[in-house]
């Protein structure tokens, strides 16, 4: 507020009144602004905190299967043929009806030495929650190897609002505390589906550097400055517990200085270091974008790219390449397309890890499974861990979680993998100007 000492002429009233009334609404629209940008803030970093419940893991400690995880001496003298395989965390996140594909997706990419986290916003019902928890207790292999846990208390998490980056660091902060051997964090969605067995991709990112951050990005603004980066917008998830639409405020803001923004898809594989610098690590980076994004629209895609590409630590870790395979209708390159079976075969020899935009029980997740990760209706994906009779089960008989059994999957992504390292050709393609 002002206060002006000097003398002026009197006004009439009538047109005191109305300059009075035409300053009150400005400042009482930015207050607004003001007020609901702070406490969706508050709201994100509340939601981030919160704690969470799992009705999968009982309160008594119960070991892992022995014939899985068995202990083995070490010797000074052996030389390993083989480097040690490394561990993926997954988050599995869908919403409501989505517990069957869920459950479809956990076991096409299951393994005992991987870690899963499922999530149900709460856009579904508590009973499909506590179905799906229950489902999983009764699957033998998920309670010996304990690597399994569902999201109690549950959230929102809208496509085109921060509430998606509120519910991964929240799932990643869960996976962080349940579980210390995790090497890469991967957030899946229920329209997700993978292209490889895990025996595959575990085999071939045994033989990476760990610190690999595969993450799409790109500095490139052009037409999102107006429509995904200047516009304000609240995020009802952070903070309602009704499904509510987002809204967009009347004001836009000026670009950023003091970073650069990057795109990319909201797909990523990141590493533990990186996840734990988002969430427990003292430089106040990761949190200054979060501030930043919290009311920005398709925030999600936006935030790891732009955090990594602003790191001096991280950002040489970034391969632009996510792994994934994704189908763009050829005259509007941003929309991504449901994966048809005509598509199948260039799905398959694109070298990815996962496609996604899978329709519920589509014929081409059949055939995937059928071909490519030889998986029985409601079985997991054979392994090297499975010692079974191919005629009574394969997987019904457990062996060592750490021998791997790769097959033609594994030569696909190697040769992507390759192509991707080749001649240091991923160093010009790390957060580059464009």
């Amino acid at each position: 507020m002002h206060n002006n000492h000097q003398q002026t002429p009197p006004a009439s009233p009538y047109n005191s009144n109305a300059a009075s009334t035409t300053t009150a609404s400005k400042d009482n629209s930015k207050a607004t602004v003001c007020i609901i940008l702070a406490t969706s803030f508050f709201s994100f970093l509340f939601i981030i905190a919160l704690p969470s419940t799992s009705p999968i893991r009982p309160l008594t400690i119960i070991r892992p299967d022995p014939a899985l995880f068995p202990n083995q001496p070490i010797s000074l003298t052996e030389i390993p043929s083989a480097p040690t395989p490394p561990s993926i965390s997954y988050f599995i996140s869908g919403s409501a009806g989505d517990s069957a594909r869920i459950l479809r997706l956990l076991l096409a990419s299951y393994h005992p030495r991987n870690h899963y986290l499922l999530h149900l916003d709460l856009s579904a019902s508590q009973t499909e929650r506590d179905r799906l928890a229950i489902t999983i207790q009764a699957i033998p292999i998920f309670k010996a190897a304990q690597n399994v846990d569902v999201v109690g208390k549950s959230d929102y998490a809208y496509p085109r609002g921060p509430s998606a980056i509120s519910s991964t660091l929240h799932g990643a902060s869960i996976l962080l505390r349940l579980a210390s051997d995790w090497n890469w964090f991967i957030s899946l969605n229920a329209g997700d589906y993978p292209l490889a067995t895990q025996d595959d991709i575990l085999h071939i990112l045994s033989y990476l550097p760990n610190d690999l951050n595969f993450v799409n990005h790109t500095n490139y603004i052009g037409w999102k400055e107006s429509k995904k980066l200047k516009p304000i917008i609240v995020d009802t998830g952070l903070y309602l517990l009704e499904k509510e639409e987002i809204f967009y405020a009347t004001q836009k803001r000026e670009l950023p200085t003091a970073f650069k923004l990057f795109s990319g898809s909201s797909f990523t594989m990141l590493t533990r270091s990186f996840v734990e610098f988002c969430i427990l690590g003292t430089d106040n980076l990761p949190r200054t974008l979060l501030m930043y994004f919290t009311n920005t629209p398709y925030s999600y895609s936006n935030y790891f790219p732009t955090v990594l590409c602003n790191s001096d630590q991280y950002k040489k870790t970034v391969i632009n390449h996510n792994l994934q395979h994704v189908a763009f209708n050829k005259t509007i390159s941003t929309k991504p397309l449901s994966l048809k079976p005509e598509e199948f075969d260039a799905m398959i020899q694109s070298g990815a890890a996962f496609a996604t935009h899978f329709q519920f029980d589509s014929p081409v997740l059949d055939r995937i499974d059928r071909e490519i990760l030889k998986r029985s209706p409601g079985k997991v994906v054979p392994g090297g861990w499975c010692l079974g009779e191919p005629a009574n089960d394969t997987c019904s008989v457990w062996g060592d979680a750490s021998i791997l059994r790769p097959g033609p999957g594994a030569k696909r992504l190697k040769k992507r993998i390759v192509d991707l390292l080749a001649d240091d050709k991923y160093r010009s393609m790390q957060c580059r100007d464009e």
